[in-house]
């Protein structure tokens, strides 16, 4: 998988947990399967190797209890670090950022492609918060993720009624474990 630069990570609705299966471009060969539980105070997802769950991949873990700009650690099977990531809520207040990091690096910044989609998502959360009934989502959106200006990693929203997610890799020096939490939690934790 480490030499691989493109996945596909699709979310699987259940009713206690979102579940994530990653797999090629194509759709075909689980690379990963990730679990959330929902309503937890401190944010832990862990990814496997398949969906057996027999073999820990990688995982991330908030830093503190819930909070809108909480730091997510990336750890391998072992436990050790591999990077991290955080979500930059001054900046995600007209377009969502988020800030990658890995080893001494600086950090990339992701950010959404089009201002004008990220506005529009805005007005359907607002209305979600009045309105008795949630609005479906009729956009899609991408993140493209920089350092210095050279392209790191996209992420970008596949057309669906599931949430799917093509993750392309531009910089070989980035973990893809790390890529693919990043890509997990850009769905999980979103709407924070």
């Amino acid at each position: 998988m480490q030499q691989m630069s493109e996945f596909l990570v699709e979310q699987k609705i259940t009713a206690f947990v979102n579940r994530y299966v990653v797999t090629g471009p194509d759709g075909r060969g689980v690379l990963a399967f990730a679990e959330q539980k929902r309503l937890k105070l401190k944010e832990q997802v862990t990814l496997w190797t398949g969906e057996d769950r027999a073999e820990v991949l990688a995982g991330f873990k908030a830093r503190q209890v819930i909070d809108f700009g909480a730091t997510y650690d990336v750890t391998g099977p072992d436990g050790a670090p591999i990077g991290s990531f955080r979500k930059d809520a001054k900046a995600s207040l007209l377009r969502s950022t988020w800030h990658l990091a890995q080893g001494e690096a600086p950090s990339a910044r992701g950010t959404e492609r089009s201002l004008g989609v990220a506005l529009a998502r805005r007005a359907v959360e607002v209305a979600d918060a009045v309105l008795p009934i949630p609005l479906p989502v009729p956009f899609v959106y991408h993140f493209d993720f920089a350092r210095g200006g050279e392209p790191v990693m996209s992420v970008e929203r596949k057309w669906g009624i599931r949430d799917r997610y093509a993750v392309r890799i531009e910089d070989p020096a980035l973990d893809r474990r790390l890529a693919l939490c990043m890509a997990v939690a850009m769905d999980a934790l979103q709407s924070r």
